[in-house]
Order: C-alpha cells, then structure tokens, then sequence
C-alpha cells in the first residue's frame, strides 16, 4: 500500500456564504493530493500527457463529516491500496489541525490513449514506478 500526505489551507474564494469549504472544492483538493503523491514517484500530468496518457476520473464519491472553514489546515491522505491494471483506484481521507476527520472519498481513474480515446492496460513506467511498493515482504 502506498500513502502520501499533502496539506492545503482553504483560501477564501474557496469557502461558501456560510464559510465553509463549498462543497465542490473537495474535488480540486482530491486530484492535488493525487497528482502530489504520484509525483513523488516520477509520474506527473505532464509525463503522462507526453507518453500519450490520459487519467480521466470515472467514478468520484466523497462523505462530508465536518465543515471546514477559510485557512483551516488540513491533511489529505491518499491511499493507493492495489497496482493498477487499467483502473486506478485512489482513497482519500481528510483531517483537520485538531485531528478530526472531515471528510472521505474515492476517486477512479482509468489509462487512455490520448489519440485513441480507447482505455488500456497500466504503463509500463507507472508499474516500473509504483511496483516496489507493493512487493511482498517474507
């Protein structure tokens, strides 16, 4: 299992009337925290887009627990669980400065071929990159 933290400060065009994080912005924050965690393996957007890689989400869930307001630190812990084959599969879990889970949510991705819009198997730099992590230990 691989897992990253990456921390954000709600900014305040960010935050509804009410002062709370909208909603939406969860999103946003889910794929910061993917891209973040991925780069530390030596995959990015940019690597991806030039090997003709596209990673569009095709399943996102997300459970609101706990408003978060404007400048509130939080945690994002991704958890990559499984070496991905065509999907890749991403858990996230929110947490606040006082160690209070705010939120969760999964997201799916799957590989395409950029100029055939056609999904196929994993890379083989995204296995060369992650496999280590998922080797089992004697």
């Amino acid at each position: 299992m691989i897992i990253g933290e990456y921390k954000i400060r709600p900014r305040y065009n960010e935050v509804d009337q009410m002062g709370y994080v909208y909603h939406a912005n969860y999103v946003n924050y889910c794929h910061q925290a993917r891209t973040e965690l991925l780069r530390q393996f030596g995959i990015n957007d940019k690597v991806l887009e030039d090997n003709n890689i596209m990673l569009p989400v095709i399943e996102m869930n997300l459970r609101y627990l706990k408003p978060t307001g404007y400048d509130e630190e939080l945690t994002v812990r991704t958890k990559i669980k499984e070496l991905p084959k065509v999907r890749f599969k991403f858990e996230f879990e929110f947490e606040n400065g006082k160690g209070e889970k705010t939120c969760t949510a999964t997201s799916t991705v799957v590989f395409v071929d950029s100029k055939t819009r056609k999904p196929h198997q994993v890379p083989d730099m995204v296995v060369s990159a992650l496999q280590n992590e998922f080797q089992l230990v004697v």
